[in-house]
């Protein structure tokens, strides 16, 4: 039985602008008021980044929007949120963000079990003429789609 998840947030520019060789689950360290403001939708992550730091692994440029209704025990938006990974884990993703051109980037925000998970993706950057490849299949695509309703 597949368990049930609630998606909050997707990252359809990182398709865009990277390839994804594989992806990660992990768990993510909230403040008291940072949940409620995802759980809310509130968050902005364009060009949010993971990176390994002392055997930890950090988010990066991932904003969660102050609850307003919070009194003066607010979070800080900009602050970095440690992600949470087995030890074994990380060690393999460290090996291979080491490589040449990968990088760990968030791809999905989602609620699992009441828990906030991220998906992570270990990407690598596409050339100019392969976004343009993907505009042009996916205009394609749009075409096919068009003519089938239209019969």
């Amino acid at each position: 039985m597949a368990e049930a998840i609630k998606i909050i947030a997707r990252n359809k520019k990182a398709f865009f602008d990277y390839t994804v060789d594989d992806r990660y689950e992990a768990g993510i360290v909230l403040q008291g008021t940072e949940i409620k403001s995802i759980k809310e939708g509130k968050v902005s992550f364009p060009d949010a980044w993971a990176e390994i730091i002392a055997g930890e692994v950090w988010l990066n440029s991932f904003k969660i929007s102050e609850n307003p209704f919070s009194s003066i025990f607010n979070h800080d938006p900009d602050r970095k949120k440690k992600l949470l990974f087995h030890k074994e884990e990380i060690r393999r993703l460290s090996r291979k963000v080491e490589e040449k051109g990968y990088t760990l980037i968030p791809l999905l925000f989602y609620l699992k079990k009441g828990r906030v998970k991220v998906e992570l993706g270990l990407c690598k950057g596409k050339k100019t003429y392969d976004k343009r490849a993907d505009i042009k299949d996916k205009d394609i695509k749009r075409d096919i789609q068009r003519e089938f309703r239209h019969q």
